[in-house]
């Protein structure tokens, strides 16, 4: 028995120690999204994936919809005492029908009744400008089209955080830089903000008023802020982000601007919650874990964490993408109720007939950069405003970016106001301007003043040109490719040419076309798109080939 003694003392003592450390941890759990844009309901494409029985080859997965987004986001709550659901970014902007008709209020409206709690702004929040961001956040009717949906829109229960984001006149952030949580009495600090180069990716109208500072810069300012408030837990949540290599989950390699950012980053940062590219991985760059959960809602992503009662730090992470299964999952009843109100207002609209295509009208660019739909919406722009009352247009141009969705055929070939608001869905104003053959070419030059994510603008029916990839930029079109009708642009001519509102106010970075003369406004873009679809049904995919590549 005295032996025994001993062992039993060692044995509690071991007990204790364990017990003692298991106390020492507090565990949380991070439920995040990026990049929903406003997909209400279940995207056409879902996500894919690699295929488990084949990772040579990737299958696609049924996915998406705040019915079932709800009902995963409860289930992941479920069992842990310590959570918190946020966001980094583009929620709302470039959304489908149902969402985009009444200005984003019903996603915002979701993921309110979802339980988020903090989301970084992405740029697509800037797309209607400061003012209507202010007002998903506080609540109110739209300034022009007043109080369209089935209840008074109350704004946003979640908070916006906006670090990088600063009002030029007062100094000070647009929305709170931080957000500090606590979790069994140990504080974690939420920085959000978005690209510094948003500007060049919305209507510079909108932001005019705004600066958008460097990331790094700014989370590296915040923290002595923050550890002077007994804060050592840091989580950024940052609407930008990489490319990875792998499957949703890998990330055996990333390249891209997050990559170097998160380099910057003070070490005091712990996690960081990306988005903006559209990708899906879970990484560890710089030693820090970093996360992305693909696009629309297709994904969320859970992010369990151990904080130390003594240091108040994060001790271990890891984060497990999980797909948002349509298969598997049930809809949740109040998600349910929510999107039926806004079906009963917005069905009929939608449904209104547009034309017929005698088959899908895709998105996807060459390797010029032409897309069939972008010829589509260039055609559509071009004879919106080629009469010499609307404009005397003989060019038009569309930026890539705001052909936001492939118009897929019915089996009857036929489509909707819907398909067409998919496709078009910003409202942006047509503006017809006088420009030279030589400001043509110059804003030709600008489509790669990004070069990782270059713009090629869609052209419509008569104007081609040639562009080489071997030319360093701001000299690869190739200037006597540049026709009109088969003639030659002349640079010294002037012509009129049709763009969007975002366009001609410098949107993407085309400065030229701020130089536009005699300027005339339009119609709005979607309401082009429809009527050419009206007149010309049914609309075949046009031959590729308006813009061709060198090299």
């Amino acid at each position: 028995m005295r032996r025994a003694l001993p062992i039993l003392v060692a044995v509690l003592a071991c007990f204790a120690t364990t017990h003692a450390q298991a106390s020492d941890r507090v565990p949380l759990r991070i439920l995040a999204i990026n990049d929903l844009h406003g997909n209400l309901e279940p995207p056409p494409g879902g996500i894919r994936i690699d295929d488990p029985s084949n990772k040579d080859r990737k299958i696609r997965v049924n996915a998406g919809g705040v019915e079932y987004m709800a009902t995963l986001v409860k289930r992941l709550r479920a069992d842990h005492r310590n959570t918190i659901f946020v966001a980094a970014g583009d929620l709302i902007g470039a959304s489908p029908f149902l969402s985009a008709m009444f200005h984003d209020e019903p996603t915002v409206e979701s993921l309110s009744l979802m339980g988020m709690e903090v989301a970084s702004v992405g740029n697509h929040e800037f797309d209607e400008g400061k003012t209507e961001l202010l007002r998903m956040q506080n609540g109110g009717c739209h300034p022009t089209d007043g109080c369209q949906g089935p209840h008074p829109f109350l704004g946003a229960k979640f908070r916006y955080l906006a670090a990088s984001t600063f009002d030029k006149t007062t100094g000070t952030t647009l929305f709170p830089p931080y957000a500090i949580k606590s979790f069994d009495g140990i504080p974690v600090a939420f920085i959000g903000l978005t690209l510094k180069n948003t500007p060049r990716l919305v209507s510079p109208v909108g932001v005019a008023d705004l600066e958008f500072r460097d990331e790094a810069d700014t989370v590296n300012a915040l923290v002595p802020e923050l550890k002077a408030k007994g804060v050592e837990a840091i989580v950024v949540l940052i609407h930008e982000g990489g490319f990875p290599t792998g499957d949703y989950n890998e990330c055996p390699g990333i390249s891209g601007p997050i990559v170097d950012i998160v380099k910057k980053f003070d070490k005091a940062v712990d996690i960081v919650v990306s988005g903006h590219t559209h990708q899906a991985y879970t990484c560890n760059i710089d030693g820090r874990l970093v996360t992305s959960g693909d696009k629309y809602g297709t994904l969320v992503t859970a992010i369990d964490l151990e904080l130390d009662r003594n240091t108040r730090d994060v001790v271990s992470a890891k984060a497990n993408n999980i797909i948002v299964r349509t298969d598997t999952l049930s809809k949740d009843a109040e998600q349910t109720r929510l999107i039926a109100d806004y079906q009963r207002l917005a069905g009929p609209i939608a449904a209104r007939p547009a034309g017929h295509i005698t088959a899908s009208l895709s998105r996807i660019p060459t390797d010029a950069g032409e897309s069939v739909l972008g010829d589509i919406v260039a055609d559509a722009q071009l004879a919106a405003t080629h009469a010499a009352d609307k404009g005397g247009a003989v060019i038009a141009l569309t930026n890539p970016g705001g052909v936001r969705s492939p118009i897929v055929r019915r089996d009857d070939g036929s489509i909707t106001y819907g398909d067409v608001f998919a496709a078009q869905p910003f409202r942006n104003q047509l503006v017809t301007m006088t420009l030279t053959g030589a400001q043509i070419k110059a804003a030709l030059e600008q489509q790669w003043l990004d070069p990782t994510r270059p713009r090629v603008l869609q052209v419509s029916k008569g104007f081609s040109y040639t562009w080489d990839n071997a030319k360093p930029l701001g000299d690869r079109i190739v200037a006597a490719s540049i026709t009109l009708n088969g003639a030659p642009i002349d640079p010294a001519a002037s012509y009129r040419v049709t763009v969007n509102n975002f366009l001609a106010v410098g949107g993407d970075g085309f400065t030229v076309l701020k130089e536009g003369a005699s300027q005339i406004f339009g119609v709005y873009d979607v309401d082009a798109l429809y009527a050419y679809f009206q007149a010309n049904s049914p609309v075949a995919p046009p031959t590729t080939g308006r813009i061709t590549r060198l090299n």
